[in-house]
């Protein structure tokens, strides 16, 4: 089934998010310590406390929120004809920086019943730190924020780039640079706060498979600034690895999405280390992997390229009925790791904000602390 995807910045909320991305606030992310399991184990269920003890970070980030999808039954352990993943980097372990909702909420709260779940399985573990305002007057410099800290404590940052012009086709997470050549000076500015040690950047969500309400010209000419993002952002850190948007295992066939992405720079080795996915849905692991593995097939390229997928709340599948705000029994899926033993896929991610709502369970982009109980319990 294919499902359209967008990002979670309701139009209501954009002047707070956006006031707090100012002071350096960009998102939610976790500790650096990676889990060896794969998956979660249960917990004890934790009482729901009254709404009084419930508080939510009045600032919203910008995270990727998901599209309508089909479950899927349990994945089987992907097979490939290679059992060897490509190269790892030096350090194996993801950065979690410290300013995030989660974060905020957890210090606020020591005495709520969800804060252990909570704080252990989401708060504790890295995740991506976004950047989804048009500032060019300060993005360098919180874009060196975390990745120095991230450096200085060994760990690898996992940024994301959210301004390109006409995001989310007009929908709740409209936004961006006012035109093409903006934003081609506020990557440059990005790009200079990479800094020099490992870093993975998650360039631009949605920005390709969403691109069909544009007109031709409108997607040439995105297409080719993104391209131009991908070697601006390498060329200023060789270290840093560049993924570009490949959707979801719902969305644009991989043959179909291939093309998109090549017109987008993402077979060249000089802009992109290989594509991502899932960051706009809840699809199993297992249909994601073979979904990018197809993908980059059709992609062509450089053998290095390879691919990241975001498992943030795909733990049980996408739900049948294809409901993507907030849906009810969803749960954390794998840990976020670089090392994941499979051929051609770089790490499992998380990308989009576990307990940050689409809009159904609190305010669009603001962590909920009952959403995220609810994931990871």
């Amino acid at each position: 089934m294919l499902a359209l995807a967008s990002a979670v910045v309701a139009v209501g909320t954009v002047t707070g998010m956006l006031s707090a991305l100012d002071d350096g606030r960009g998102s939610d992310e976790a500790r650096p310590e990676v889990t060896g399991s794969p998956f979660l184990q249960p917990l004890p269920a934790v009482p729901t406390p009254s709404s009084a003890t419930a508080s939510a970070s009045p600032s919203p980030s910008p995270s990727a929120s998901a599209s309508a999808s089909e479950a899927r039954p349990a994945p089987k352990p992907s097979k490939s004809a290679s059992t060897t993943p490509r190269s790892e980097p030096a350090s194996v372990r993801l950065y979690r920086h410290t300013d995030s909702q989660v974060l905020d909420w957890v210090r606020a709260n020591h005495d709520d019943p969800r804060r252990p779940v909570i704080e252990s399985r989401i708060a504790d573990r890295p995740a991506a730190v976004w950047f989804a305002d048009y500032t060019p007057s300060n993005i360098t410099a919180r874009v060196r924020a975390v990745t120095s800290a991230g450096a200085a404590k060994g760990g690898v940052p996992v940024v994301v780039p959210y301004a390109v012009p006409d995001r989310d086709c007009g929908g709740a997470s409209q936004g961006g640079a006012p035109d093409l050549g903006a934003y081609d000076g506020w990557i440059e500015k990005f790009a200079a706060g990479l800094g020099s040690a490992e870093v993975v950047v998650i360039l631009e969500p949605d920005a390709i498979a969403q691109s069909a309400c544009l007109s031709e010209g409108q997607r040439s000419a995105r297409f080719a600034s993104l391209a131009r993002a991908g070697r601006v952002l390498k060329a200023a850190n060789p270290k840093a690895r560049v993924y570009f948007d490949a959707g979801h295992s719902d969305w644009n066939p991989p043959q179909k999405q291939a093309g998109l992405l090549r017109r987008a720079g993402a077979a060249s080795a000089a802009s992109s280390d290989g594509i991502f996915s899932n960051v706009s849905n809840f699809n199993r692991t297992g249909d994601e992997v073979a979904y990018v593995r197809r993908t980059l097939d059709a992609l062509g390229g450089p053998p290095g390229l390879g691919a990241v997928i975001d498992t943030s709340r795909n733990g049980n599948g996408a739900p049948a009925d294809g409901e993507w705000c907030d849906p009810a029994g969803r749960r954390l899926g794998q840990a976020p790791t670089l090392t994941t033993g499979e051929a051609r896929i770089d790490a499992y991610l998380w990308v989009k904000l576990p307990g940050e709502s689409d809009g159904c369970r609190g305010t669009p982009g603001t962590f909920t602390p009952d959403y995220a109980y609810d994931l990871a319990r």
